[in-house]
């Protein structure tokens, strides 16, 4: 199986295209902060008006159905796109967005065509931005004990909860939210999953100030919910069949729709140590420097490589079976071990923004403070290692099925 990206004559024209065009939108002073904290109002809307025009172009979602706001485009010119994002220092959405990233993919296999009409055009031309709230004060790796309530009444379903570390600092316009529907009813047969408003009468947020989240202005939020009227056509998925529909989600949250993007971590680690100096010399020409470089970037292939087959086989509908949480579990080990060895490499220059000895514009000193939280997002590596096994048929008779997934994305030409 051949799944490495080659580009062929047209996929190269197409690259001088995206090429130039992000060179006119993107100038050498566009906000990129290594750390999440330090992105202001003012620079999380710029990045939210670049969406747009990615947007405009179809490029923001490029592998999406054209009908539903995406760009039809294949694997090579998607992974063109995100790629010069990537050498801007920018992510594809250039924001925080779990909402289309995970959630349009699952209004593709559970949402009506109203559903979709209404919802994906707008998503996939950013013109809305959304955030999952799955996580509860009580409820986090065993999600199916979440206690938030949503309980029919008429042509709308009252909900009442909380949702913890939830989203950004920012705005957002719609939430994706898993919920207890039949409070009585057989766990995993009693929940509901609602694609809503984020603006509801009874909504409400509170910031956490955290060391670090992935969003953007470095602070999540607790969502609290007091009998908010939830119209039923935010429904996505049958009444009490939210399990199901959560599965789609966690099947992309936990690696299955991979990654092709090269670890500019990696470079800018090369770039110092051929900068910095121990001793009067490079710091690259020490030989346990190099031993522990040879290991990190070892690694890092392996998780890269992970991520490309995951891309290639999700966007050609080849069956999935423990590929997503093996690449999710790799990634969340292997992150905090490269982020350890970076710490050996460099020491306490490693852990310091002052501008003498860090070369590398804090991203070296956030990754080193974000490094204990690869293990825990998207459920833990524990989590992951159980689900491997369950789709390997281990300790069980009958192998765990993966999340329903298909139809989301143009395959490669």
């Amino acid at each position: 199986m051949d799944f490495e990206i080659t580009e062929s004559l047209e996929v190269q024209k197409f690259r001088r295209e995206v090429s130039a065009w992000l060179d006119e939108q993107v100038p050498d002073d566009f906000p990129r902060p290594a750390d999440p904290r330090d992105v202001t109002y003012e620079d999380f809307l710029l990045h939210r008006e670049l969406g747009r025009k990615l947007g405009g172009k179809r490029w923001l979602w490029p592998t999406a159905p054209v009908e539903y706001g995406g760009g039809g485009l294949s694997l090579s010119h998607g992974f063109v796109i995100d790629d010069e994002m990537n050498r801007r220092d920018l992510s594809l959405p250039p924001y925080y967005d779990p909402g289309a990233r995970y959630g349009g993919p699952v209004l593709m296999v559970w949402g009506n065509e109203e559903q979709k009409k209404k919802w994906l055009p707008r998503m996939f031309t950013g013109e809305l931005n959304g955030w999952q709230l799955f996580t509860e004060p009580g409820c986090g790796s065993d999600l199916y004990s979440l206690k938030t309530t949503a309980i029919r009444n008429g042509d709308h379903f009252v909900m009442n909860g909380q949702k913890a570390y939830v989203g950004t600092a920012y705005d957002v316009d719609y939430w994706c939210i898993l919920v207890r529907t039949d409070p009585e009813g057989e766990k995993r047969k009693n929940l509901g999953w609602f694609h809503m408003p984020a603006d509801l009468p009874g909504i409400s947020r509170s910031k956490m100030d955290l060391l670090w989240t992935d969003g953007t202005g470095g602070v999540s939020n607790i969502v609290t919910f007091d009998d908010v009227k939830v119209p039923s056509e935010c429904l996505i998925g049958e009444e009490n069949n939210g399990y199901e529909v959560s599965l789609s989600w966690a099947e992309l949250e936990h690696g299955v729709s991979g990654n092709v993007r090269p670890n500019r971590l990696m470079e800018r680690l090369i770039d110092y140590l051929k900068t910095a100096k121990r001793n009067g010399r490079p710091m690259a020409e020490d030989i346990d420097v190099q031993d522990q470089l040879a290991d990190t970037l070892i690694h890092a292939e392996i998780r890269r490589l992970f991520g490309v087959r995951n891309y290639w086989m999700s966007r050609n509908e080849v069956p999935v079976t423990y590929e997503g949480p093996q690449s999710s579990y790799y990634g969340k080990v292997f992150g905090l071990n490269i982020s350890e060895n970076i710490l050996r490499m460099l020491g306490p220059y490693a852990l310091t923004l002052d501008s003498e000895w860090d070369i590398s514009d804090g991203h070296i000193e956030a990754d080193q403070r974000h490094s204990i939280c690869h293990l825990h997002p998207g459920a833990t590596e524990d989590i992951q290692r159980v689900i491997m096994a369950r789709r390997l048929g281990i300790g069980r008779e009958v192998k765990e099925r993966p999340g329903k997934l298909t139809g989301l994305v143009t395959p490669v030409d």
